[in-house]
């Protein structure tokens, strides 16, 4: 499993950067644009399905990374990152298990071909992206600070 420590050292690993709130809104968007790309791929390529359906979360994730000021681009990193913000109660229970399970799923239809079939709830998967809105609405400057001196102290 990734660390937090090791993701700091890497070059596209964790960095710390301003809270920008702009691209925070800017990738929740793109994650409800992505919801509508969903309900037009479904049962039309499961790649694509896999893929766009992982990107949704992880665009919906990101934007809560753009609120707190943490700027990372590997997705391993990302989600040890949620297990921290899980762990926290920013995020809700069982976010890192999606995120988890839907990589997996991409990585085996995009990368290997697998052709696995890809369960989409499209009621989980909105629920998923407007939690994650709702949170970002809601963060105070004081859990900014809480959550990024967890992840600095981690």
């Amino acid at each position: 499993m990734v660390t937090i420590k090791w993701c700091k050292k890497q070059n596209k690993g964790i960095k710390f950067i301003e809270p920008n709130d702009n691209l925070s809104k800017e990738y929740i968007r793109t994650a409800e644009e992505t919801l509508d790309v969903l309900r037009i791929i479904k049962e039309k390529s499961k790649i694509w399905l896999a893929t766009t359906k992982y990107y949704c979360e992880y665009f919906a994730i990101y934007s809560l990374l753009m609120k707190i000021g943490i700027k990372c681009e590997i997705h391993d990193c990302t989600i040890a990152l949620c297990r921290v913000l899980e762990k926290a109660k920013i995020l809700p229970e069982g976010y890192v298990k999606i995120l988890e399970r839907d990589k997996q799923l991409r990585i085996d239809n995009q990368y290997y071909l697998k052709n696995k079939d890809v369960p989409l709830d499209f009621e989980e998967i909105t629920e998923f992206v407007f939690t994650l809105k709702d949170i970002n609405t809601k963060l105070t400057h004081s859990q900014i600070i809480e959550i990024r001196e967890k992840i600095k102290n981690n």
